[in-house]
């Protein structure tokens, strides 16, 4: 099978379960004419982020890595009236274009931002010591992943879902010598996850409009 005939397929599917979507549109149009990597999950991937939440039942939920919001407009459209969402974002540039789709969006009083090295906000929300968040979304730069795992479990609760994206790096996540850091991030990620004790989970690979590619999914046990 070749990549076009993933892509043809993933069109299907959009074609049956996702209609047109303004604002989705939009983000994506402002996102390209800001010149920002095309590097969002594709629509199908979107809206399986927000069936995911909905079915956590996510009242608070966390994204590491904004890019243009493309993925925050899909997961804050699972969150209650009462519900709220914080995304960090390293590149003020990409920040800012996440702000004007969020508010094209109607989720401008929904979505908090915070511009800085993920790690840093993150700790600056354990440091605030506010409620747990119910789903967690990692989707930013891989080196970071087991970090970003060690500081997201102090901000979960037992039953917080976690997803992360991106982690089967062209199948060179099997090769344990490789040099690339990116892969070496991922490889320590699922490592960490498989090993605690408080974690359930698993990893999928994908194919699609994307490529090829994969997602962990875990659940924080205790």
């Amino acid at each position: 099978m070749s990549e076009n005939q993933w892509t043809n397929v993933d069109e299907y599917f959009v074609g049956l379960f996702l209609p047109t979507d303004t604002a989705l549109d939009a983000a994506v149009t402002r996102s390209a004419d800001a010149d920002l990597p095309p590097i969002a999950v594709a629509p199908n991937q979107g809206k399986l982020l927000q069936l995911l939440a909905t079915m956590q039942g996510a009242r608070r939920i966390l994204e590491v890595g904004t890019l243009g919001g493309y993925s925050t407009i899909w997961l804050a459209r699972a969150l209650p009236e009462d519900g709220h969402l914080v995304t960090l974002e390293l590149e003020p540039r990409h920040a800012a274009v996440a702000r004007e789709n969020l508010d094209s969006a109607g989720f401008g009083d929904v979505v908090e931002i915070r511009i800085g090295p993920a790690a840093t906000s993150l700790q600056g929300l354990i440091d605030e010591r506010g409620e747990p968040f119910d789903f967690i979304f990692i989707d930013a730069n891989k080196d970071g992943y087991p970090k970003y795992l060690e500081l997201s479990l102090q901000l979960s609760r037992p039953g917080t879902v976690i997803v992360a994206d991106n982690v089967v790096r062209g199948g060179e996540v099997v090769n344990a010598s490789s040099s690339d850091e990116l892969v070496q991030g991922v490889r320590r990620f699922l490592e960490m996850a498989a090993a605690n004790d408080r974690i359930e989970g698993t990893a999928i690979q994908t194919v699609g409009s994307k490529g090829y590619d994969g997602f962990a999914m875990l659940v924080v046990t205790a």
